[in-house]
C-alpha cells in the first residue's frame, strides 16, 4: 500500500518552545489515519507544514512523493483541506460558489457537489456568513470532496454537527478513501468518530508520538487493566505503553495483552480510553 503522504522526522519550535518533536508518520492510499491529541499537543502544526503554510525546522514531509508543494500547483488540486475555521468567501451563496469552484478547478465535480449539498441539506440561496458552525463545516467539506482530491486533510471537520449529520459525513469520508484508494489525515476530539471509520491511530501529546499503529491491531492486541504498584514492576516492561497512577492502584494500557500473567484480567477498551490514558499518563 503505497503513502499518499509520508511525514518523517519532522520538527518545529518556535522560539524556546519545542511543538513537535522528530514525528514520523504515513497516509496510505485507501487509509484514514485518525490524528489524536488534546490542543497544542501539535496537530494544527503539523496541518500547517504538510499545506506548506509554515516552515518546518527538520525532517521531510512528502505528498504523493514530492517535497514542498508550493512548487506543484498541481499536486494542491489533488488535496481537499477543512480546518476547524471554514475559509470560504463569506458574501457568497452556495449556488455562486459552485460556478467560482468551477472555474478555479479543473476536475471540479459539479454533479458530486450537488449530491452532497443536497444530501447534507444546505440552502444554496443562502449566503455562507448565515450558516452555523455545522454547516460551514458540511459544505467545506462538499468541497473538500467534489475537486477529485486524493488527499483530504480535516481538522475537526466533524466538529459543530449532530449525530445524525456527523453519521451522514463519516459515510462519505468512509466512502471516499475506500472507493477511490484516497487518504485522510482526520483530527478529532470526539472518539467515537475515529473509532468508527478510522484505519490506522497516530496519537500525539506535546509533540511527541505515542502511538501510531492499524487500529485492528490495537483493539486486537492492546489492553488496559488496573493492578498495584508490585504487580506492576512485576510486568514486561516491553509492553507497558503508559501507565496512570490513581492512588491505590495503576491504570496501564499495555501493548500485548498475551504476555500478561493468566490472573491478570483485562478490561474492554475504547477508543476514549485509549486516548484519555495516552494523553494523561505518568510517563
Amino acid at each position: 500500500m503505497s503513502s499518499l503522504l509520508e511525514i518523517k522526522n519532522l520538527g518545529k519550535s518556535y522560539d524556546d518552545k519545542v511543538v513537535l518533536k522528530n514525528i514520523s508518520f504515513n497516509v496510505p492510499s485507501g487509509s484514514i489515519v485518525g490524528f489524536i491529541g488534546d490542543n497544542g499537543a501539535g496537530k494544527s502544526t503539523t496541518f500547517k507544514i504538510v499545506l506548506g503554510l509554515v516552515s518546518k525546522d527538520a525532517g521531510t514531509v512528502k505528498i504523493f512523493g514530492e517535497e514542498n508543494i508550493n512548487k506543484h500547483p498541481k499536486i494542491k488540486e489533488k488535496i481537499g483541506v477543512v480546518f476547524d475555521a471554514a475559509n470560504l468567501p463569506a458574501h457568497l451563496t452556495i449556488k455562486q460558489l459552485n460556478k467560482v469552484f468551477n472555474k478555479m478547478f479543473d476536475s471540479w465535480d459539479q454533479d458530486n457537489f450537488n449530491r452532497l449539498i443536497l444530501s447534507f441539506s444546505l440552502p444554496i440561496d443562502k449566503k455562507v456568513d448565515k450558516f452555523s458552525r455545522g454547516m460551514s463545516m458540511k459544505l467545506s467539506v462538499a468541497v473538500a470532496l467534489s475537486h477529485n482530491a486524493k488527499l483530504l486533510l480535516l481538522d475537526e471537520a466533524t466538529g459543530g454537527l449532530d449525530s445524525s449529520s456527523r453519521e451522514e459525513m463519516l459515510y462519505e469520508l468512509k466512502n471516499f478513501a475506500s472507493k477511490g484508494n484516497g487518504g485522510i489525515l482526520l483530527s478529532s476530539h470526539i472518539m467515537s468518530d475515529i473509532e468508527k471509520i478510522a484505519s490506522h491511530l497516530v496519537i500525539i501529546k506535546e509533540g511527541e508520538i505515542l502511538l501510531n499503529e492499524e487500529k485492528d491491531q490495537v483493539f486486537e492486541n492492546y489492553a488496559i487493566v488496573d493492578i498495584d504498584e508490585k504487580t506492576l514492576n512485576s510486568l514486561n516492561q516491553d509492553i507497558v505503553v503508559a501507565k496512570r497512577n490513581r492512588d491505590s492502584y495503576y491504570n496501564v494500557l499495555v501493548s500485548d495483552k498475551q504476555k500478561l500473567p493468566n490472573e491478570i484480567v483485562t478490561k474492554p477498551i475504547s477508543m476514549e480510553e485509549i486516548s484519555l490514558l495516552l494523553t494523561r499518563s505518568n510517563e
